[in-house]
């Protein structure tokens, strides 16, 4: 199973794009993500939102890759089939994971939930082929693909400006300076010019 902060499971796959390799996207972000099943209503419903951010992703140098355990023939149908009835195309490549390889690797299968179909994971990997963020829906609930944008945002704001993020943040709201480690640093702290209600919560614009 993976963890936050390990590195992603390597792989190679056969993809609606052709073979894709994990290491094909070192250097840029990348946002992998799994689906139960094609031609269905709530997965369709996501692919359409997927899309939709895919231009926003770019932006911030991130990819899409989807992922289920049906077979090529079943993706390139099922895209085909959202061109049709929607008018939307579907931008990135979707992971045709027959042999369920992927999904075992980094646990997208929950036998609680079903044996035949990978939940709706979610895993945000960095440049540097680093796990960062993991969310996991459960099969009746659709993802909300603004949130995974805000993640992205708030991970490649704290990697450049060192800061975290509060509760709810958005990109252009004040971020959360680091405490301090030290009383003298705590001393300093209080005197530096931020919005501080304490000596250990101080806000700042970055």
């Amino acid at each position: 199973m993976p963890r936050l902060g390990s590195p992603a499971p390597s792989f190679e796959a056969v993809t609606t794009f052709g073979k894709i390799r994990l290491e094909d996207f070192r250097g840029g972000w990348l946002v992998l993500f799994s689906h139960p099943a094609d031609f269905t209503p709530v997965c369709t419903t996501e692919f359409l939102a997927f899309a939709a951010i895919a231009p926003e992703l770019r932006k911030r140098n991130v990819e899409l890759l989807g992922l289920s355990i049906d077979s090529p023939t079943s993706h390139i149908a099922w895209v085909r089939n959202i061109k049709d009835k929607f008018g939307i195309d579907i931008p990135f490549p979707i992971i045709a994971d027959s042999n369920k390889e992927v999904a075992m690797l980094y646990g997208m299968l929950m036998p609680g939930e079903s044996k035949t179909e990978t939940s709706r994971c979610v895993f945000v990997i960095d440049p540097a082929g680093i796990i960062r963020a993991m969310i996991y829906y459960p099969l009746t609930t659709g993802r909300n693909t603004d949130e995974i944008i805000r993640v992205i945002d708030a991970l490649q704001t704290t990697d450049k400006y060192g800061v975290a993020t509060p509760a709810n943040w958005k990109l252009g709201d004040k971020v959360i300076v680091p405490p301090p480690s030290t009383v003298e640093e705590a001393e300093a702290r209080m005197k530096a010019g931020f919005e501080c209600a304490d000596w250990y919560f101080c806000k700042k614009t970055v």
